[in-house]
């Protein structure tokens, strides 16, 4: 039920300077590592201290729903690399699982602050090093949520739909100074997150975790999971001179979903 790239798209970025928000664990970890075996240098931020300590790459901890803490890495990243070339807004938790009427201030406040708020302090610290560098790319984290209405997923999806507005704002603002802003819409990504987002609603729908599974893979007309490579793969691609002419978007990596549970 996994289908897509096991290994890094190969693009020469020797010299690109990234940072990249969330980097020490999960997808951020290997689009930390994808950017790297590039020739790029990566700095990182995590809330995981373990997980930097393991990641090998540079970086600091740093919590992305501080917007000090997120002006702070950024500063720290363009200090680091000597300027910056690519930004990608990785950072986002998923979320309570619960209908609206059970959802909590606090859950919502959460959810929306990490999600689409860092991405917001982030860029707008970046902006100046990436102006100065004479152009370059910001890459946001999305989701198919971004574009479907999700059930039980309300707080998510209102943040994930906020990232593309936002992307797509922030695009037409840079355009003259050469900033590339796009958004990656990842679909069911196989791993550890999306493994609990099915047995949270399995547990809400009282039905197995394997039966979720089958129904989440069944809205997508290739009927799979992606991998964490092949997001890692199209930021590869955004950041690079393949991707120059690219911005403004909302680029599902979901293997054709076609609607969501």
């Amino acid at each position: 039920m996994v289908n897509g790239a096991n290994s890094p798209l190969t693009v020469d970025l020797t010299g690109y300077r990234v940072a990249i928000s969330a980097g020490a664990n999960g997808i951020g970890r290997v689009m930390a590592h994808s950017f790297a075996y590039c020739g790029a240098r990566v700095f990182v931020s995590d809330v995981d201290e373990a997980a930097l300590a393991s990641c090998g790459h540079e970086g600091m901890k740093a919590d992305a729903g501080d917007p000090a803490q997120c002006e702070a890495f950024i500063d720290k990243a363009v200090n680091h690399l000597g300027g910056l070339d690519v930004l990608l807004n990785n950072a986002g938790i998923a979320g309570p699982t619960a209908l609206v009427e059970h959802v909590t201030p606090e859950q919502l406040e959460a959810t929306l602050r990490i999600d689409v708020a860092s991405m917001f302090h982030m860029s707008r610290r970046a902006i100046p090093a990436l102006r100065a560098s004479g152009g370059g790319a910001i890459i946001n984290l999305s989701s198919a949520a971004g574009r479907f209405g999700f059930p039980l997923r309300a707080p998510y999806a209102a943040a994930k739909w906020g990232v593309i507005g936002f992307t797509k704002s922030l695009s037409i603002e840079l355009g003259p100074d050469g900033i590339r802003v796009n958004a990656i819409l990842p679909g069911p990504v196989d791993g550890p997150r999306i493994r609990a987002v099915i047995k949270a609603k399995a547990e809400a729908a009282k039905i197995s975790e394997n039966e979720m599974t089958e129904r989440t893979v069944a809205t997508t007309s290739l009927k799979c999971f992606v991998t964490q490579q092949d997001i890692a793969n199209m930021a590869l691609y955004l950041a690079s001179p393949f991707g120059a002419t690219i911005s403004g978007q909302a680029i599902s990596v979901d293997g054709d979903m076609q609607t969501t549970m």
